[in-house]
């Protein structure tokens, strides 16, 4: 089936259509700020923790409405993409953001593709790189690599949290490889819905255990950090998650994948515009590099898809850039709820 086929035959509104795509672009651009907000006097394992557990909620609540029913290997794909999603990786961009400035963490969550593109040959799960590919490859190592230069990354908390994120991108790539093999083919609601679930519990354990119980005092969260997670569970979980679903079913999914290019940049210039990051030499090199460093990799990917004997295994590499609590697959995959 060619990428047009699928698309609804219903021409969008030109104003539906630009709604939608500045949500991806801006909404989800803007949740490394709003976490950043949030930690400030919600303890991070349990600002992540009550983000999907709302958004997962609903979700749930929706897709028992719709007459879907868990299986027993959705509970599975849930437990084990809970755990990898939101409790690894979120809960550690969560922690990492009480350091790391928004804009270089998502500068280094971008090089998720380029992860991604490595981990699938290894795991035999999809084609070795090719050249563009490995020049992709590259690139996004180099402009990780340029986060620990002392301009941006001084301190030893700030070293620590960069690499808390990093490690948090390659969890959430294990994700992106393995939920296409674990999750089952229908249900797509529950699909979103049950590892947001399973990851909010494990979030809520993992808080209690880091005491972060004792460290929550009501009366001392600010209002910028309530207005914080508020965004990040109607806006960042569900408005852009709405318009990113809408815009797969009327678009092509390397038209929807835009986005990644778009959200660090947004994410970056947030930082720098309403909270005062700074924007260095290394920053903006590594932005830019970070973006070339997609292109290549999503172009790579598209050759290997095109040549492998069975296209049906590959996945495409446009995955996500900031932090859509909701994406369970690879994007482009049609396979989100």
């Amino acid at each position: 089936m060619s990428e047009t086929s699928a698309l609804s035959t219903v021409r969008p509104g030109r104003l539906e259509a630009i709604s939608a795509f500045l949500a991806i672009y801006v909404i989800w651009g803007s949740t490394f700020l709003a976490i950043r907000y949030a930690v400030e006097s919600i303890p991070p394992l349990f600002t992540a923790a009550t983000r999907h557990l709302i958004a997962g909620s609903i979700l749930l609540g929706w897709a028992l409405w719709k007459g879907e029913r868990p299986t027993r290997q959705g509970w599975r794909a849930g437990i084990v993409l809970g755990f990898l999603f939101f409790f690894v990786s979120h809960g550690l961009l969560h922690w990492a953001e009480l350091s790391v400035p928004s804009g270089v963490a998502a500068l280094v969550i971008a090089i998720e593709p380029a992860i991604v593109a490595l981990l699938l040959p290894l795991l035999k799960l999809g084609p070795r790189p090719r050249g563009v590919t490995w020049a992709g490859l590259a690139l996004g190592a180099t402009s990780v690599a340029l986060l620990f230069r002392p301009d941006v990354s001084a301190g030893p908390e700030v070293l620590t949290g960069l690499v808390a994120v990093l490690v948090s991108a390659i969890a959430w790539s294990f994700g992106i490889v393995y939920s296409r093999k674990l999750q089952p083919a229908n249900g797509s609601t529950l699909n979103a819905a049950l590892p947001l679930v399973c990851g909010s519990l494990m979030l809520l354990v993992g808080g209690f255990v880091r005491g972060e119980h004792h460290a929550l005092q009501f009366s001392r969260i600010l209002p910028e950090s309530v207005v914080g997670l508020l965004f990040l569970i109607f806006f960042g979980s569900l408005t852009a998650f709405s318009a990113y679903a809408w815009l797969l079913k009327h678009y092509p999914p390397t038209l929807v994948a835009t986005h990644t290019y778009v959200n660090p940049i947004v994410a970056v210039l947030l930082g720098w515009a309403m909270a005062g990051e700074k924007l260095t030499a290394s920053i903006l090199s590594s932005m830019a590099l970070a973006i070339l460093a997609i292109s290549l990799v999503n172009r790579g990917s598209q050759v290997e898809l095109k040549m492998s004997p069975d296209r049906s295994s590959g996945i495409p590499l446009a995955v996500r850039m900031d932090d859509p609590s909701v994406i369970v697959g690879p994007r482009g995959s049609a396979k989100e709820g």
